[in-house]
């Protein structure tokens, strides 16, 4: 029976409301997991789902170990899926409004310096890893916006990049003289991938066996590369020093928001918080 009304929540997630594939699968997760629960304490209709059974799953996740931010996410996937429940008369009564969400603590993403992103393109990286990383600094992309590239969307002569982000909305984002050279040197190699492997494919970057990279293949080659200067990063690592050397650099803040994508500005707001610590630090680290 539930799997049902999670199986039409899903789909209204993806066709009104245009939510990337990624982000219907965690709400998948969340609520399939969610029905586990209370197939386990044997509930079998909506009319049995009470607050103390929302409190019981919840004290289930703590007793896990789940992170605040593990808990607030399946909690938003419940409000969510319940509130759609309510709206289509499926419910008579939503017991996830009152629910609290755990107090997050705000975390400043980790950035590199200039210093540190010139040490890593300094060392002797393939063409194939320079264009990635690259790539993913100089547009500031997400990771999944990297790999479902397209050769159409990228266009060197006019220095930018047409990439779908959350929502599939779409923005274009300009590149800069060294990320060109690098997606151009690469541009010949991946040919040689294609007439070694006798294939064809539209995506920007593909592995040597002509197909399409994965998430799982950028976040190898950028934890490779950022070992080599014995610093833990990831794609997003590239993304958030993107945003932060644009802002210490005077570009304004609005700017940036439309560069990365964000539909609320108070999202790229963090990264003047960035800035400003990475300011005093430099600061007292010259006082001593």
């Amino acid at each position: 029976m539930f799997i049902h009304y999670i199986a039409q929540y899903l789909e209204y997630l993806e066709i009104e409301r245009g939510l990337a594939q990624n982000t219907i699968e965690a709400y998948r997760r969340d609520l399939s997991y969610f029905i586990e629960f209370v197939n386990s304490i044997d509930i079998q209709c909506f009319e049995d789902i009470e607050r103390s059974s929302i409190n019981l799953y919840l004290k289930k996740l703590r007793d896990k170990n789940y992170s605040p931010t593990s808990v607030s996410r399946k909690i938003a996937s419940l409000r969510g899926w319940f509130s759609w429940l309510s709206i289509n008369e499926y419910v008579k009564r939503d017991p996830t409004l009152s629910i609290e969400q755990p107090k997050l603590q705000k975390k400043l993403p980790k950035v590199l310096t200039i210093k540190e992103i010139d040490s890593i393109l300094n060392k002797h990286l393939d063409v194939f890893e320079r264009a990635i990383f690259e790539l993913l600094y100089a547009a500031g992309l997400r990771v999944s916006e990297l790999v479902n590239i397209k050769l159409p969307n990228i266009d060197l002569r006019s220095d930018f990049v047409r990439c779908v982000g959350k929502g599939s909305k779409e923005r274009i984002v300009p590149i800069g003289h060294r990320a060109q050279i690098a997606v151009n040197k690469y541009l010949k190699e991946r040919e040689l991938y294609l007439l070694k492997n006798k294939t064809t494919s539209n995506y920007l970057f593909i592995n040597q066996k002509g197909k399409k990279i994965t998430r799982q293949d950028v976040y190898v080659i950028i934890q490779k590369l950022g070992n080599s200067i014995d610093k833990h990063i990831s794609p997003h690592t590239l993304r958030h020093s993107f945003a932060t050397h644009l802002l210490e650099n005077g570009a304004d803040l609005r700017v940036v928001q439309e560069l990365l994508g964000h539909s609320d500005v108070s999202t790229t707001q963090l990264y003047t918080h960035v800035s400003k610590k990475r300011l005093k630090d430099v600061y007292f680290s010259i006082n001593k």
